[in-house]
């Protein structure tokens, strides 16, 4: 069964988690990042340059360019989450904010973490996490192996509220 591993972290500590998670072999589309739209962390998303590199696209109306980190994982772009306001997400995490879960009984983010399997406590927890300004993180794993080499990452870095959710069953556990 498919898992995914979560953590919170702050802006230096994600740009360190999603450097080592690469390295260690998982893919742009195994991983999400979201993050609130505030200045340190559109500079860590985005650099300003004149010409956009080949395919890339940075969302609309934000005139600036994919790089940095963030620059190599799927669907990278900004967002409004209804009475939370803008945010940074890439990879599965923006399709699932961008699409019918923002919409659901919870609202906001929690409704689309709930929608993506994790109980609505620790939604609400996260979404708290984020709009105080620390970043989501979320690396989908196939094996035991790959759950824990992700753990074992999150933890070198230094970051909080680790946790694993079955992404089917939705029944999460606490590291």
């Amino acid at each position: 069964m498919s898992h995914s591993v979560i953590c919170t972290a702050t802006t230096s500590q994600t740009d360190s988690i999603i450097r080592e998670l690469k390295a260690a072999g998982f893919t742009g589309s195994d991983i999400s990042v979201l993050m609130a739209d505030k200045a340190e962390t559109r500079d860590f998303a985005y650099e300003k340059n004149t010409k956009a590199p080949e395919g890339a696209t940075a969302g609309a109306g934000t005139g600036l360019l994919l790089g940095g980190t963030l620059g190599w994982l799927a669907g990278i772009g900004m967002l409004a989450i209804p009475g939370l306001g803008p945010f940074i997400a890439a990879g599965p995490i923006m399709a699932a904010l961008s699409g019918a879960a923002v919409g659901g009984t919870l609202g906001g983010l929690t409704g689309a973490l709930v929608g993506m399997g994790i109980p609505e406590i620790e939604a609400k927890h996260y979404e708290e996490k984020v709009k105080a300004g620390h970043s989501l993180i979320s690396v989908h794993s196939e094996t035991g192996a790959e759950r824990q080499r992700a753990k074992d990452i999150f933890e070198r870095a230094g970051a909080k509220d680790i946790s694993t959710v079955g992404e089917t069953s939705g029944k999460a556990v606490t590291v």
